[in-house]
């Protein structure tokens, strides 16, 4: 059922009124707060489209942009004025959005209320001030970077990537094409990559499979390579090390081949029939329906259980470490390990199958298995290494 409701002439009058007026004090808000721009927005949005403009936002309006231009205009007349180079990017984001808010008000100009009230804006002549800003500020961050860079040729890496940032904010902010940009980037990716040697070197009394070593390397530089850093598995000519990191095996040990035997008893109850309740003459007692009566029947039963527990273990340890290649300076280390475990249970029984306890029926019917060789649990601890092994490379705060 749809319900009408009806407001009074002096109740729809009194709501109007309220609305006009939490309208009005919105936009008056954003002003008084100095969030002009926001005032700005908001008059725009009640003014576009509107062939009956309301005074409140039309006063509200150019009121907002006034104040707006001034602030803006003589904060960027003051920076300017401070003849320091880094404040051209402050300038020209103003520059910027005096430019966004003049191209925000354009459409509606002749702005004019429904009472007669003709808006007044001052626009600036902002496009050559916004093109000379934008110059000043890429000429201060191509000089930046041209410093950055002469601090690279000294060998500070760092430099390079950060020369390498600020001519990628000339380029997404300011101009695409400038000056020497492109070489100059080219120049601070190549000065602020870091190159790293792994290797693995194998310390201990053991020998190892050819396979370890393979498995270890087989981490794929896909795995490890970052921006700013390039991993490398086997020297490359014309290619400068920075960085060597070794992963040195110093200990290996296997445990000999065990087979531990043991012999144990499963034992349960269980019901074997039924046994009649007599009575005092030795006749089967009857329930109300006439049934026998009768009690259940147990009995305990018996298993003998022979398990074999197969064990053998290979445990292998080492360091990683990382040295500065140019000046060979252990700068890093850091211990890791691991465990291969072997484990096999077999067992056979006799005796009553249904005495079988469930974790005794999961061993019953498997035969011994033939102990791994030592070579493959070497390789698999090779593999359960890797990912130890990238985690530290990645993450190693030495290698910078």
């Amino acid at each position: 059922m749809l319900t009408r409701i009806r407001f009074s002439a002096p109740l729809f009058m009194a709501l109007c009124f309220g609305l006009l007026l939490t309208a009005c004090r919105t936009a008056q808000k954003f002003t008084e707060s100095g969030d002009y721009d926001g005032a700005i927005e908001f008059c725009v949005q009640k003014l576009r489209g509107k062939s009956k403009k309301k005074t409140e936002y039309v006063q509200g309006l150019e009121l907002a942009f006034q104040k707006a231009q001034a602030r803006d205009l003589r904060i960027a007349e003051n920076l300017a004025a401070a003849n320091r180079p880094e404040n051209w990017e402050k300038v020209n984001n103003i520059h910027r959005k005096i430019q966004d808010r003049q191209n925000l008000v354009a459409p509606l100009l002749p702005l004019v209320s429904k009472d007669g009230y003709r808006a007044r804006f001052e626009f600036v002549s902002i496009e050559k001030l916004e093109a000379e800003s934008r110059e000043k500020a890429a000429e201060y961050l191509y000089n930046r970077a041209e410093d950055l860079l002469l601090q690279a040729d000294r060998g500070d890496r760092l430099a390079a990537r950060d020369a390498y940032s600020t001519l990628q904010d000339l380029e997404r902010r300011y101009f695409s094409n400038y000056k020497n940009k492109d070489r100059m980037m080219q120049d601070a990716r190549t000065l602020g990559t870091t190159h790293i040697l792994f290797e693995v070197k194998n310390q201990s009394d053991q020998l190892l499979p050819r396979e370890f070593q393979d498995r270890v390397m087989a981490m794929g530089t896909y795995d490890l390579n970052s921006e700013w850093k390039v991993f490398h598995f086997k020297p490359e000519q014309g290619i400068p090390v920075d960085y060597r990191v070794v992963f040195n095996i110093r200990r290996v040990d296997i445990s000999p081949e065990r087979i531990n035997e043991r012999e144990y008893v499963d034992e349960k109850e269980i019901q074997d029939g039924w046994d009649y309740v007599l009575d005092e003459r030795g006749n089967v007692k009857k329930d109300t329906a006439g049934n026998d009566i009768k009690t259940p029947h147990y009995i305990r039963i018996r298993a003998i259980v022979l398990e074999a527990y197969q064990t053998k273990a290979a445990r292998l340890s080492g360091m990683l470490e990382v040295y500065d290649a140019t000046r060979n300076v252990r700068l890093d280390a850091r211990d890791l390990g691991t465990e291969i475990l072997f484990e096999h249970y077999a067992a056979t029984f006799r005796g009553d199958a249904r005495a079988l306890s469930e974790a005794s029926r999961r061993c019953i019917g498997n035969r011994p298995a033939p102990f791994p060789p030592d070579e493959d649990m070497l390789v698999q601890a090779a593999d359960r290494l890797k990912p130890d092994i990238r985690q530290e490379l990645r993450g190693n705060r030495a290698i910078l």
